[in-house]
């Protein structure tokens, strides 16, 4: 079940790709946070920060569909 949540007061958006209780999750940079279910270790959703600037979408899982959800928003994918 896919949700997105665009908060445009703290510039952000969050998307889970589905829900499952979170196990861990990885900092790509400052701007960039990937959320892993705690088994078997699969991405679930990603946290984005500063997102007016536009996001860096390499390294991202699922960065097409990601990219489809930001164009959505009106919010650039580098």
């Amino acid at each position: 079940m896919l949700t997105v949540c665009h908060d445009e007061k703290v510039d952000a958006v969050l998307i889970e790709f589905e829900s499952d209780v979170a196990g861990y999750a990885e900092e790509l940079d400052e701007d960039r946070i990937v959320d892993y279910s705690a088994n078997p270790g699969k991405p679930i959703g990603v946290s984005l920060h500063n997102v007016s600037l536009g996001v860096k979408i390499d390294g991202l899982p699922q960065p097409e569909r990601i990219r489809k959800i930001l164009e959505g928003l009106n919010v650039k994918a580098l």
